[in-house]
């Protein structure tokens, strides 16, 4: 089974495959994580960020060129960068993308309760239904990429729409006198939230399964890259704008002393009234995040795995693939079905590696050895520069938040 063939897919699905990998249901973190910075600093750290990923993304993908399609970051990093580079991004990676696995699957066990709850009337305990979840899903990414694309693009089409109508009940209430209340004292706050960003543009895993699909077609996939993760870009900064517009920064307070959970960020929202609607849209759009980046996620792990172990492409090897990919966080999910929110905070230093760090060393260390004939990101020696300054405070901000050092509203 090859997901290449003679004419290009269309490139709507890589570019749907990027953006619902890149939003997640974390995004609802986004307004209370930035709360402390407010609206100006937050615009200002999305674009720099948006900026420093999608150009790592592109050096994954320079590297990953000079490789045979269905290479992953095992067969590159490690003819690139040696083995042990290659052992510690692949812990890296190997560690993100199975805790966002099990991370999805605890989470996308309550949307197959609650649709079949819904629907039918069926109430299932979260032990079968996030079986369910997970066995679904697994079948879906074990057709292929094309099939990932095709249902993701379906996915993000109701992603779009619901957020859309979400963001049209709260536009009329958006005061410029609370968006604009932004002040050099509310700087300092944007070093707590510089990480948290990072993981908003985590769709990197993506790149060696879009070179799979597409075949070694650069100008292709970077405009899979590009527009898929502008389009995460502009769905971040319409939701902190009618967010951060509707509630006061000093108001922040209550939401973090209620939970702090996509519930209680709702309530501040509606102002304080039971908005039903609201709620309703918002929840749609959360749960077809959760599944639009389960598949994304597991997709760029089942070709790490094919990748790792030199599983082929049959339908035998693809069995074997989806069983050492879905088959850890499943149980983990089946076990500690409540563990979403923890998972996903685990998974912040480690993106840094393989996010920033290795792609930067893949593109410098491959135009020494290889070349790279096929594509070459712009920019030189300068760029890759500013990527290692960024990777190294992306990672002491990272330490430092969680040693409490930095200043967060919520304390």
């Amino acid at each position: 089974m090859s997901d290449v063939g003679p004419r290009s897919p269309p490139v709507i699905l890589g570019i749907t495959i990027v953006a619902g990998t890149s939003i997640g249901a974390g995004m609802f973190s986004l307004p209370l994580v930035s709360a402390g910075m407010w609206f100006s600093w937050s615009f200002l750290l999305l674009i720099i960020s948006w900026f420093f990923m999608y150009h790592s993304s592109l050096m994954i993908l320079e590297a990953n060129l000079n490789f045979a399609p269905g290479a992953s970051f095992n067969t590159f990093v490690k003819a690139i960068l040696g083995s042990r580079w290659n052992a510690i991004n692949n812990l890296s990676l190997a560690f993100v993308l199975y805790i966002l696995s099990y991370a999805y699957i605890s989470g996308g066990g309550s949307i197959v309760s609650q649709m079949l709850d819904s629907t039918l009337g069926i109430s299932l305990p979260p032990l079968l239904a996030g079986l369910f979840f997970a066995l679904g899903l697994a079948l879906v990414v074990w057709f292929g990429t094309g099939l990932v694309g095709r249902i993701t693009a379906i996915l993000v089409g109701g992603m779009v729409i619901t957020f859309l109508l979400s963001v049209a009940d709260l536009s009329p209430t958006v005061e410029l006198a609370i968006l604009l209340d932004n002040k050099p004292a509310y700087a300092p706050f944007l070093l707590a939230a510089i990480p948290y960003y990072l993981t908003s543009f985590g769709y990197h895993s993506n790149v060696p399964s879009l070179v799979k699909y597409y075949g070694k077609n650069p100008v292709i996939i970077r405009r899979c890259l590009f527009y898929g993760s502008l389009t995460a870009l502009a769905v971040y900064l319409l939701w902190l704008f009618a967010s951060l517009g509707n509630i006061p920064r000093n108001q922040f307070a209550a939401v973090f002393a209620s939970g702090g959970n996509i519930g209680d960020l709702v309530t501040a929202l509606s102002g304080g009234a039971d908005d039903k609607r609201l709620s309703n849209l918002l929840g749609a759009f959360a749960n077809l995040a959760v599944v639009s980046s389960f598949l994304g996620v597991t997709l760029g792990l089942f070709d790490f795995i094919a990748d790792k172990f030199s599983f082929d492409d049959s339908h035998s090897g693809r069995f074997k693939t989806a069983l050492v990919t879905f088959l850890p966080p499943t149980i983990g999910g089946l076990l500690f079905p409540n563990g979403f929110v923890y998972a996903i905070g685990l998974a912040g230093l480690s993106a840094v590696v393989w996010g920033v760090v290795v792609p930067t060393l893949c593109a410098k260390v491959s135009r020494e050895k290889l070349g790279n004939p096929l594509y070459r990101v712009w920019g030189g020696n300068v760029l890759i520069g500013f990527m290692f300054a960024y990777g190294a405070v992306l990672a002491t901000c990272y330490v430092l938040a969680a040693y409490g050092v930095l200043p967060v509203l919520s304390r």
